[in-house]
């Protein structure tokens, strides 16, 4: 199973000192039969008066810090080192009644999967549903290849752009404009799969290159797909942007209803509006049997190339 670190670094300046809100942080990767932590650390600066863990009711963990002290700077650095088992296409099996669609969730899965089958963005012209149908192949289509269609669709005629402001547009937004990030892709993914009757969730977290030979869009930030519940599989990853088919180069943080339920890093500040100077975001993921030659590093960016970014982007 290969060993990875992942140095995930944000910086907040200020020009004069201000004080701080409490901090909401979703940046320790989900543990799970295919992601084993080996060891997580989190040091923030100024040091917070209090920091506390919790489970969501997704199960993400999520870390909140209080403060009591006023800085012109506040700095979050997550090192992570764990065990990333990749997980492809080859390898999925689906339950018999539900490889090829239209099929229907057992009765003892509904009811804790219909809120993940919930639409929830307006769509009064269709045309989510229209471009969702265009994947569904006569009257029996083959569960899987329907939805890895739609994911190297997605990836094929759609442009990806990055955006430092927060939010997402809406999946008609995205449909019409022909681009997005990575959570407008995956947005409008999800809301295609709900359209067929079938449950999605929201993902963020990293994603990081396999091997020399495979390209990866989204990375120097935190990244973001979707997951598909398939029976027999469970929830299984599909990453529109890179149109990738289950977890290889996958990270999982945190999974969530709605994109805005998995911010990695949110918070307030107490001071004049414009002392706020920007923010600057630092994510290297590093594949020990590939770079055996550099020290594992502690909280922060790797000194050796940090990729820094204008803005927070989950993206």
């Amino acid at each position: 199973m290969p060993v990875l670190t992942v140095a995930h670094s944000t910086v907040y300046s200020y020009k004069q000192l201000v004080g701080f809100g409490d901090h909401r942080l979703m940046v320790r990767p989900r543990e799970s039969y295919d992601q084993r932590l080996i060891e997580a650390r989190l040091l923030i600066e100024p040091e917070p008066v209090e920091l506390r863990w919790l489970h969501d009711v997704f199960g993400n963990a999520v870390a909140i810090a209080r403060f009591d002290r006023r800085a012109t700077e506040l700095r979050f650095d997550s090192f992570v080192r764990m065990e990333h088992d990749p997980i492809v296409r080859e390898t999925v099996a689906i339950e018999s009644y539900a490889r090829t669609y239209p099929f229907t969730y057992s009765a003892e899965d509904m009811p804790d999967l219909l809120r993940s089958i919930e639409r929830q963005h307006l769509d009064p012209g269709r045309k989510v549903d229209d471009w969702a149908r265009r994947f569904v192949r006569g009257g029996a289509t083959d569960t899987l290849a329907m939805l890895a269609d739609m994911t190297a669709t997605i990836r094929r005629e759609f442009t990806y752009v990055g955006r430092p402001e927060k939010g997402t547009q809406t999946p008609t937004e995205t449909l019409g404009l022909g681009r997005g990030t990575c959570r407008d892709f995956a947005v409008l993914m999800i809301e295609a799969v709900r359209a067929l009757g079938l449950a999605a969730r929201f993902v963020s977290g990293y994603v990081y290159n396999p091997s020399r030979g495979e390209g990866r869009v989204g990375g120097g930030n935190t990244h973001a797909w979707v997951r598909v519940f398939l029976p027999g599989s469970g929830w299984l990853e599909f990453d529109p942007t890179n149109g990738i088919v289950g977890n290889r180069g996958l990270i999982r943080v945190a999974e969530a209803r709605d994109p805005y339920q998995a911010v990695p890093l949110s918070g307030s500040f107490f001071g004049f509006p414009a002392s706020y100077a920007g923010m600057k975001v630092s994510v290297e993921i590093t594949l020990e049997e590939e770079r055996t030659d550099l020290p594992l590093h502690g909280p922060g960016p790797s000194p050796a190339s940090p990729k820094i970014a204008d803005a927070e982007r989950r993206s």
